[in-house]
Parts: C-alpha cells; sequence; structure tokens
C-alpha cells in the first residue's frame, strides 16, 4: 500500500515538474512580429528598416523576433496599409499617398509647400500628426512617419523654364499628379518601383521625385538632367503603422520600448533622406549628368504656377468637413520656422 501512494506520489510529481517545463517553455517563446518595407535591402530606408527590427529585438532581450520583409517581398508598397489593417502583416513601411482618398488629411502633407530637407519634412509631417491626430488613423497604431527631401524634375531632355516642361510626360504619382498639370506637362501615375523602366522604354521622359531616387532607385542612368525647382518642394508622407490587434496584445512592457525606438528613429529617418539626397546628387553628377539651377525669378513663377493646387485642395478638404486652412497655414508656418 505504500510503495502505490509512493509511486502515486512520484508519477503526480513528475506530472506537474513536465507541465511547469511546459509552461515555462511556453512563456520563453518570443512574440512574433512581421516587418514589411517597400523599400529593397540595398536602399537607406530598407537598412534602417533593418537596423528598427535589430534594435527591437536587442532591447526586448529576445522577448520579440522580428521577421524581416524588404523590397515589398511580403505585399507591395501599395497595398501595405490594408495589409497592416487586414494582419497580413504586422507592420508596414511605405508611402501614404500609394493609399489614394483614404488619408485625406495627411495629404496635405504633399502640397508643394517649399520643402527643404528631409529632416525639416519629417519633423513637421510628426507635428502635424501630434497636433491635429487625424482620425484616418483609428484603424491603426501609428509608430512612426517620416517624409523626404523636396521632389525636384529629373529629365531626359534640359529643363530651363518653366515653358519646356509643357507637354512632357512626367512620372509622379497620388497628389502630385495635380502638380505636374499646373505646370502644364502630362502626369504618368506609377509607383516608385516602374519608373525606372518607364523612363528606359520611353513611357514619360521626365520624373518629380527627391535626389535620392537617382541612386536609390537608379533612376541617373535613365535620366540626363535634374531643375532645381525648390519652390516647388513637395514631399511624400511615409509611415510605419502596426496593426491595431497586433499592437493591444503586446505586454506593456513591450509596447513601452516600441514607443521609445520609434521616437528615436524619427531622426534617423529625416537624416537618411538628406544623407540620400546627397548620395544621389552625387551620383547623378558621376554619371555625367547635368542639373540646371534656377533663378529665384524663375523659381517664383514655378511657385506661382501651382499655386492654385493648394488653394483648389483647400476648397475641395474643407467641403469634406476638414479644417484645411488650418492644414495649411500650419505647414507654411512650419517651413519658415522649422
Amino acid at each position: 500500500m505504500k510503495f502505490k501512494t509512493g509511486f502515486a506520489l512520484f508519477v503526480v510529481s513528475v506530472s506537474i515538474a513536465l507541465l511547469l517545463s511546459f509552461a515555462g517553455n511556453v512563456s520563453a517563446k518570443p512574440i512574433e512580429i512581421s516587418f514589411s518595407n517597400m523599400f529593397p535591402p540595398s536602399h537607406i530606408h530598407g537598412q534602417l528598416g533593418q537596423e528598427y527590427c535589430d534594435e527591437i529585438e536587442k532591447r526586448t532581450n529576445g522577448k520579440v523576433k522580428m521577421t524581416y520583409y524588404p523590397g515589398g517581398s511580403l505585399v507591395a508598397g501599395a497595398k501595405t496599409y490594408g495589409a497592416v489593417v487586414d494582419g497580413i502583416t504586422d507592420i508596414g513601411f511605405s508611402v501614404l499617398g500609394y493609399s489614394r482618398g483614404v488619408f485625406p488629411a495627411l495629404e496635405a502633407i504633399d502640397l508643394p509647400v517649399g520643402y527643404k530637407n528631409g529632416t525639416q519634412a519629417t519633423k513637421i509631417i510628426n507635428a502635424f500628426y501630434e497636433k491635429f491626430k487625424p482620425k484616418e488613423l483609428d484603424n491603426i497604431k501609428v509608430m512612426l512617419f517620416h517624409a523626404h527631401g523636396p521632389g525636384l524634375i529629373h529629365s531626359q531632355s534640359p529643363i530651363n523654364t518653366i515653358e519646356d516642361i509643357k507637354g512632357m510626360k512626367v512620372r509622379c504619382y497620388g497628389f502630385s499628379v495635380k502638380v505636374i498639370e499646373a505646370l502644364g506637362a502630362v502626369p504618368v501615375a506609377m509607383a516608385q518601383n516602374e519608373a525606372y523602366e518607364a523612363l528606359q522604354k520611353g513611357v514619360c521622359n521626365a520624373t518629380l521625385v527627391p535626389m535620392e531616387a537617382l541612386k536609390g532607385w537608379k533612376q541617373a542612368e535613365v535620366i540626363k538632367f535634374t531643375t532645381e525647382t525648390y519652390s516647388i518642394g513637395y514631399t511624400s508622407g511615409l509611415y510605419v503603422f502596426m496593426n491595431k490587434d497586433k499592437w493591444a496584445s503586446l505586454p506593456p512592457d513591450v509596447q513601452a520600448v516600441f514607443e521609445q525606438v520609434n521616437k528615436e528613429f524619427i531622426p534617423k529617418f529625416g537624416k537618411a533622406w538628406d544623407d540620400s539626397d546627397i548620395a544621389g546628387r552625387e551620383f547623378t553628377l558621376q554619371l555625367g549628368n547635368k542639373i540646371i539651377p534656377l533663378s529665384a525669378e524663375e523659381n517664383a513663377r514655378w511657385a506661382e504656377a501651382v499655386k492654385p493646387v493648394i488653394g483648389k485642395w483647400v476648397k475641395e478638404a474643407t467641403e469634406k468637413g476638414l479644417p484645411a486652412q488650418e492644414y495649411v497655414d500650419f505647414l507654411q508656418e512650419a517651413v519658415k520656422t522649422y
């Protein structure tokens, strides 16, 4: 009898030990998070995406395991927002303008208000978000925003005056379509990763992008000239979003790590845009391409030409119930003060 009792206790003890061991293994299993980035791994923002993932893993001591998908290998840039909302990817990194109509308030960021550089534009988009907190972002968790340096005209034939661009087919996307129309050119809307082939095959003969694309997307190989149209310098708002349910499922200590890393990476993204603009300028000059500076008077003509674009946007956005003029006033003042 004693033997049976002892054996029963032994079995119970072993069972408890196994259960505790199993529970320990379950609790030790890392939280898996997928991160999809539209930029290729060779691009500076592809590299920063990897650095972001590494930093999260490091600061959570392995509690989080990030699986990184650069170059649109999980979802394409234009489909990233929907993929984040639907949980196809936990985190997505793409361009706001690729989701036309989804971000009516944040469209203001892309207006041609004369941004000077990526650091400035990145500060401004994050300040805009903090001030206005648009309801259009309620479906996701915002990690951070950033924005590139001024978009300029890069072409296969020289553009010295505003007359030279009239009738030219210019690759653009999203809101910048309206800017190209205002200049009298023909917009050819497409995503960044399609532009190289389009320029190479003559589908378009110019592109409206920041300097960084000349090296980051190799577009200097298929253009010959850059016109420094800084007075119409637009930017594109970019985002890093997380699926809302995924965010809610994370323990508070992991959320705190994300929030801290997000804050630290905002200036890194801004600086990366500026560094890549410098690299793009150097790359295009190395290939023998020419950069055409515009006089203050000519730049003023370009600014005047696109001015109605801003006014029309204010009218249309106001009709949607947005405080559009307040948005524009904020941006125009920020460009002066940041």
